[in-house]
């Protein structure tokens, strides 16, 4: 169980989620930390802990390994099924090492390293390589692309980190890499300026209405009435175990009895927002349902209880602009939000600006900028962990009804 993590989403070439790279906080360069029994304990009892399928959605962790910790042994909770070895601090002529990475290999693990310069070609681990990393930030595509078809003969997976744009995408799946790490898929593909269709004009009134400080049943009922599969999605929303385990909600009058206004407020926009990034990749719905909890929960620590439920809606709202390829003052000009709401996704919010320091500082493992945020926030940084965890498992369970509904897309630019 862990406390103190963060994740990054590893895609596939369609752009569905294959993994997540985990960093350790208490880990050297975010490798696994080595704890004692006391200390794991510890930690256990007095924080919110995760497990891997918790942290990882049920998909592969990709978790890095001193070569002291794979030498001496694995720890008994890792098992292959699920988990990919990545070696951080490889060096030539480390027999001891060698040697376990054999051991590691009969226990049926895969083992990744890092290799930015590709030259494991000509090691003596490159027969039990099964994933190569490449930092595209420090690689040489020209390097890449001379050396790439030797591992690609061989059957050796390779992923490409750091892909912080859709141009860098593009190259990396061009060049024959069948995995992507990094958040090109939170950002805007190309920028266009243009109108929402009207298709979607469903989903900005229901935006709109999830943003009022009125509640209007009968509105909303209408709108939700043009479409069926609204209909069906909210119910699906609210009857979700991770957020309603008691009750079966069978209409939108029923669930205001059971949640009250604020708690539909936020499955409206939630339903909303599903829709209207049908055409995404899923794990960017998935990465702005964990900010909307954790903005939530931020909001609620902060003393912020508001009917709009201000601090949910700009973490849901907040990669607008890589969901419709467009820029955010373009979309605001559409959308019927309030001032506050567009403040603060304009970055023109001193108190909803922390939020979104944060959270990009847990996506991104950058732990000072979390210390230093917690202290701009007042926030103990051991508790804004726990609340990211809670998001996280919120995210998880709400996403598991997001990917029933959607079909799969098929990437074909």
């Amino acid at each position: 169980m862990f406390a103190f993590i963060a994740r990054q989403p590893i895609l596939d070439r369609e752009k569905d989620l294959f993994g997540y790279e985990l960093l350790f906080r208490d880990g050297k360069s975010g490798a696994y930390p080595v704890h004692s029994e006391e200390k794991s304990r510890y930690i256990i009892e007095h924080h919110y802990t995760l497990g891997l399928d918790d942290i990882c959605c049920n998909k592969t962790s990709f978790i890095n390994f001193h070569s002291d910790t794979i030498i001496t042994g694995l720890p008994p909770a890792i098992t292959p099924d699920s988990v990919v070895i990545e070696l951080s601090d490889y060096q030539e002529h480390q027999s001891a090492l060698i040697d376990a990475c054999k051991h590691v290999k009969q226990l049926g693990f895969k083992l990744a390293i890092d290799d930015p310069a590709m030259v494991s070609g000509q090691h003596s681990i490159f027969p039990l390589i099964d994933i190569l990393k490449v930092d595209v930030n420090k690689a040489n595509y020209s390097v890449i692309e001379k050396n790439i078809p030797r591992f690609l003969q061989s059957n050796i997976q390779l992923v490409a980190e750091n892909v912080n744009n859709h141009d860098d995408f593009v190259v990396c799946r061009d060049l024959g890499f069948d995995l992507f790490q990094g958040y090109f898929f939170a950002k805007p593909e190309a920028t266009i300026q243009r109108q929402l269709p009207a298709s979607k004009m469903n989903l900005v009134d229901l935006m709109g209405e999830s943003a009022s400080s009125q509640f209007n049943l009968e509105r909303i009922n209408q709108i939700i009435e043009r479409d069926a599969a609204l209909s069906f999605l909210l119910l699906k929303f609210i009857n979700n175990p991770t957020i309603n385990k008691r009750y079966k909600i069978i209409s939108l009058k029923h669930a205001l009895n059971y949640m009250g206004e604020v708690e539909i407020k936020k499955f409206i926009a939630l339903l909303a927002m599903a829709q209207l990034g049908d055409e995404k990749p899923l794990e960017l719905l998935h990465m702005s349902l964990v900010r909307a909890k954790f903005f939530d929960l931020l909001a609620e620590e902060r003393g912020i209880h508001s009917d709009p439920p201000i601090g949910f809606l700009i973490g849901l709202f907040s990669l607008l602009d890589a969901l419709l390829d467009q820029e955010m003052p373009d979309i605001l000009r559409q959308l019927p939000l309030t001032d506050e709401i567009n403040d603060a996704l304009l970055s023109q919010s001193s108190e909803f600006n922390h939020y979104l320091k944060l959270v990009r500082a847990f996506e991104g493992a950058l732990w000072m900028n979390v210390i230093r945020e917690a202290k701009e926030l007042n926030i103990d940084q051991k508790h804004l962990h726990s609340l990211y965890n809670q998001a996280i498992v919120w995210g998880n369970g709400v996403r598991q009804t997001v990917s029933s509904y959607f079909p799969r897309k098929i990437i074909t630019d």
